[in-house]
């Protein structure tokens, strides 16, 4: 698949209004189903970018669109091909004049993982805001347009600028780094657990209540440019066995993240294992299955003593999306990796 096939620009207005540049990947927001009561069981991104934005004519006294295709699938399908695309062409829209803000369009199963990687590798201080749905277009009471609608009021306000890259879901604005998908079916199926979202868009209204502190786009020293190791996920449960996780030090995997109980503890049988990956070369970061909280730096295990890295409070999928940019950016030496996480 050539995952930047690039449609032709489409004007929506012209004038003095803000430019945006929205990018469609597919996703439930593209998605189609033959009854509009249907709600599971559709096809993902098969409905264009041109038809996504005629769907809600309240854009054009918003923002002038140039709309691009860059992708039309299932996000649970996303790979990293479309990652490296997907930040080039958002650098390089970021860099013209004539674009004052970007919004992407993609599927809600990996647009947390996405949304972070953005948030360390893309090197603009223009909002670059990712939105989604979660009943596909042909749906009763399709979220699709209004947070369509949210992402490029957004894209279009000043205060978005310097915030790095934002999620617009459910009339709330997200940071990349916080939010994680909380439902398989709820229209509010995005929060930021930790910290809570930034602030609000409605009715063409944007309010910031907080903003963010830790470094991200051109303060970090992560790029989209560089190769990505393989870095993988393996989890501890009951009666868990160290299998898959020989394997992977087998297959040469760089990296391991490990999903742990509660505080990112981990079952006997696989702390031994982990701690040999470690003595063959591969990057060991103990994360949490929990889905909030933070995991405690020589906390449930002993970090130091083993050669772990602690994820701090991101969640297994972004722990491996930093994993793998600072693998890339040479932080090999486990200090180095502890920083990266405490810092990012």
């Amino acid at each position: 698949m050539n995952p930047i096939a690039t449609a032709p620009s489409h004007s929506i207005s012209a004038g003095m209004l803000p430019r945006v540049a929205v990018l469609a990947t597919g996703g439930t927001i593209a998605g189609s189903a033959p009854d509009a009561a249907q709600t599971a069981g559709y096809q993902a991104g098969v409905v264009g970018v041109d038809a996504l934005l005629a769907a809600v004519p309240a854009l054009a006294s918003v923002a002038s669109i140039h709309a691009e295709q860059v992708a039309s699938i299932d996000s649970k399908d996303l790979d990293l091909a479309l990652w490296h695309a997907l930040a080039a062409r958002i650098d390089a829209l970021a860099a013209r004049d004539d674009i004052d803000g970007i919004v992407v369009t993609h599927g809600t199963d990996t647009l947390e993982e996405t949304a972070y990687l953005l948030h360390l590798v893309v090197k603009t201080a223009k909002p670059v805001v990712l939105t989604a749905a979660m009943r596909p277009a042909s749906a009763l009471s399709a979220d699709g347009p209004l947070n369509l609608l949210g992402a490029v009021t957004v894209a279009s306000a000043h205060a978005a600028h310097g915030q790095g890259v934002l999620v617009v879901f459910n009339n709330r604005i997200h940071c990349a780094r916080d939010i994680a998908k909380t439902s398989t079916y709820a229209v509010d199926a995005f929060q930021s657990h930790e910290v809570g979202a930034l602030g609000w868009v409605q009715d063409g209204r944007v309010e910031f209540q907080r903003t963010i502190v830790r470094p991200h786009t051109a303060a970090t020293p992560f790029s989209a440019g560089s190769a990505w190791p393989v870095v993988e996920i393996v989890s501890s449960y009951a009666g868990v066995s160290r299998i898959a996780i020989d394997a992977l030090v087998a297959a040469g995997v760089r990296g391991i993240v490990v999903a742990g109980t509660g505080n990112g503890s981990l079952h006997a049988a696989v702390q031994v294992a982990l701690a040999e990956a470690v003595q063959h070369g591969v990057a060991v970061v103990r994360a949490s299955r929990v889905g909030s909280g933070h995991v405690m730096h020589n906390g449930a295990a002993p970090d130091d003593a083993l050669g772990f890295v602690s994820a701090g409070s991101l969640n297994p999928y972004k722990a491996r999306v930093l994993l793998m940019l600072a693998l890339a950016a040479g932080m090999t030496e486990r200090a180095v990796l502890q920083l990266a996480f405490d810092t990012y």
